[in-house]
């Protein structure tokens, strides 16, 4: 056989190779911040069957925290017409994808109240094309502030942080004015959307003497929490935050839903959909573990003393 037909055969064989379904992974947040998470993405995908590079493809889009990006990210993955579309980092993300297609079918992994976003009809038929875990973030900002004043019952106001470029600012604003008029604390709030914001966020907090910190629950602060965790280190402030990683990353204590438990349930509804389900008829999943974790070396680092009741309700210690 000469050359020509070698080559022939061979585009022939090529061609007749399956075309592995191709699963593309829109994330605001940072390859590097999800470092804890993605291990539990794949493993959902593997007790689904699907093993990246053996029988599925998956495309990545990084926005690296940077909310303007998503948009343009989340239609270049259209355009490759995937048989799903991840949205990683909460409403942004997922606000996004659904702006790019409105067939491509779409699972997010961590949104807040999806039905009040417009994402999703109902819980329980999400209709349209587009289903995933909704997180209870700010559901539990009142828990977090509760929390905080166990951690730093000395007076003065308490400091919350949230990000005023948020679609639900103005519901988180008005959580924690519920909950903290309820324990009849003053609150000073600090807003900061860019790393710079962050900064002097902070350190306006630190100068106003709050007692304590609650770092509002954002997938742009998730992003950010390596600053985030210093900077309320160095200034000495108790705090709190929403997802375990803060902890491992230093921080004081977290207290929410396993972050690493919804990209597994997400990865779960990627399996169904490449097996045939419809999102619209597939129910948004919520959390079913949550977690409160104390950092007791960041505790002596900073000078506090946690109670010992505390510890012994904490689900995880970091010593």
């Amino acid at each position: 056989m000469g050359t020509l037909g070698a080559a022939a055969v061979l585009s022939r064989a090529a061609s007749a190779q399956p075309r592995l379904p191709v699963i593309g992974f829109c994330s605001l947040i940072s390859q590097a911040g999800l470092r804890d998470q993605m291990p539990a993405f794949l493993a959902g995908l593997a007790e689904a069957g699907y093993v990246d590079g053996r029988n599925l493809t998956i495309e990545y889009r990084w926005a690296d925290g940077q909310i303007e990006r998503l948009p343009t990210l989340a239609k270049d993955l259209a355009r490759l017409s995937p048989a799903a579309i991840v949205a990683a980092g909460g409403n942004y993300s997922a606000e996004a994808a659904k702006a790019a297609t409105t067939t491509i079918p779409i699972v997010f992994t961590a949104v807040s109240d999806p039905v009040r976003a417009g994402l999703v009809a109902s819980f329980n038929k999400p209709g349209g094309n587009i289903t995933g875990v909704s997180i209870l973030s700010h559901e539990l900002d009142a828990k977090r502030l509760e929390l905080m004043i166990d951690l730093a019952p000395r007076g003065g106001p308490l400091g919350v942080l949230i990000n005023q470029r948020s679609p639900t600012t103005d519901i988180q604003r008005q959580n924690f004015q519920a909950a903290a008029g309820a324990t009849g604390r003053p609150m000073v709030i600090a807003e900061a959307g860019t790393a710079a914001e962050i900064s002097k966020a902070i350190a306006m907090l630190a100068e106003s003497r709050v007692a304590g910190l609650v770092v509002g629950a954002d997938p742009f602060f998730t992003g950010e929490r390596a600053q985030i965790v210093s900077l309320a280190n160095r200034h000495r402030l108790p705090a709190i935050y929403q997802w375990r990683a803060f902890a491992l990353d230093g921080g004081l204590a977290t207290y929410g839903p396993s972050f690493s438990d919804a990209y597994r349930q997400s990865a779960g509804l990627v399996g169904r959909i490449l097996r045939g389900a419809k999102p619209a008829d597939l129910p948004v999943l919520q959390p079913t573990k949550f977690e409160f974790v104390l950092n007791l070396k960041t505790a002596r680092e900073i000078g506090l003393t946690v109670p010992p009741t505390l510890i012994d309700r904490a689900d995880e210690v970091i010593e």
